[in-house]
């Protein structure tokens, strides 16, 4: 995983682990890497996933089974996906719109390239 610039490490594993569940990589009880194991791979601080850990936790997407560790929570899915919708609509699409209009940009145009994307990302998949 390469990090980027601009938002914190532990955010940004956090969000990987929240794809990986989007995505249906990481299923409702499927345990998640160990602190040790996962910091080990991405070359962090056991605190930083610690931090990662710790956040999804409290936003209800991972339990915790002490001595056990992490799980992703039965409904980590539907909240993370009910969430992750409000945080688009409010902060992703505005600005699409926008850079839309500015491109004179038509709703069809955005549905024929919405419908070319997802087949590319179809036939990538297989």
């Amino acid at each position: 995983m390469e990090f980027s610039e601009g938002k914190n490490i532990y955010v940004q594993i956090r969000d990987r682990l929240v794809d990986q569940i989007l995505t249906g990589m990481l299923l409702p009880g499927d345990k998640i890497p160990s602190v040790r194991e996962l910091a080990v791979d991405l070359e962090v601080n056991r605190n930083t996933v610690m931090r990662s850990y710790a956040l999804m936790e409290q936003e209800g997407i991972v339990d915790n089974r002490r001595g056990i560790g992490f799980f992703v929570s039965s409904n980590a899915r539907q909240r993370l996906t009910q969430d992750e919708k409000e945080i688009f609509i409010k902060q992703e699409l505005p600005r699409l719109v926008h850079q839309a209009k500015v491109l004179k940009m038509l709703p069809a145009d955005f549905k024929d390239l919405f419908d070319q994307l997802n087949e590319n990302q179809n036939e990538n998949k297989q």
